[in-house]
């Protein structure tokens, strides 16, 4: 072996020994082993996943955290307690929640999943005017919840991190995304509150403020988000 196939070999063995280094020792991500614990004997065999680009998986890495997104965290994990577990993502970024309600929803029903996740809204509190439209926000979003829990699904539902400036967005923007984004955690709160859903409120986490934890493009969660927000869900269902 010559010794830059030999400085090949140690690099590609200190990332995978490094890869999920920082995400295991995080106080708010998975211990080694937890989710396993938590979901064994889980009862799902069909994880659908509907929303916008939260659902997709848009993402960036970050050193010492394992690359995958929310979504495919959770499906993962589901699968490694109960070998078989069949996983359907439709996210697609850009979309609001009358968008996914009509392209999504029956591709769902027709998985027959008996969990869903639902994940959406972002894209229509960003915008000015949320406000006089979020009635039929909270509506498409109930209305996706209430066909998935006549089908049988257990539904899980996000308020995702607000954080405390969006500096990818316009600042004449007003009045400020957080506010808007803000009043939409508080929304989803209380819909799944009403219609009982597996809920995970990250909207006041205490990362969600952290710059840290924001990809680049100044919006979406990097990474360390994903297992985070991914540690929540596994939590709330063992829960």
């Amino acid at each position: 072996m010559t010794s830059d196939h030999a400085a090949t070999q140690n690099r590609v063995t200190r990332s995978q020994r490094d890869a999920g280094f920082a995400e295991a020792a995080d106080p708010y991500c998975l211990r080694l082993g937890e989710a396993r614990t938590l979901l064994a004997g889980h009862p799902w065999r069909r994880f659908a996943v509907l929303g916008d680009s939260i659902a997709e998986g848009v993402t960036e890495p970050v050193p010492g955290y394992r690359p995958l997104p929310l979504a495919d965290r959770v499906a993962e994990e589901l699968n490694r307690s109960g070998p078989g577990t069949a996983y359907l993502n439709l996210g697609r970024r850009g979309l609001r929640t009358h968008e996914v309600r009509a392209t999504q929803l029956d591709p769902a029903l027709a998985f027959e999943p008996d969990l869903a996740l639902v994940v959406c809204g972002a894209n229509d509190a960003l915008r000015p005017g949320y406000e006089t439209r979020a009635d039929a926000v909270d509506h498409d979003l109930a209305a996706m919840i209430e066909a998935l829990q006549t089908h049988g699904a257990r539904v899980i539902t996000v308020s995702i991190f607000v954080r405390s400036a969006y500096p990818s967005l316009p600042a004449w923007l007003t009045p400020p995304p957080t506010e808007r984004m803000a009043t939409l955690a508080r929304r989803t709160n209380a819909i799944a509150a009403r219609l009982g859903t597996t809920h995970v409120d990250l909207a006041d986490h205490p990362t969600a403020r952290d710059p840290r934890t924001i990809s680049t493009d100044g919006l979406h969660g990097n990474g360390r988000s994903q297992a985070i927000a991914a540690a929540e869900i596994i939590r709330a269902l063992a829960a």
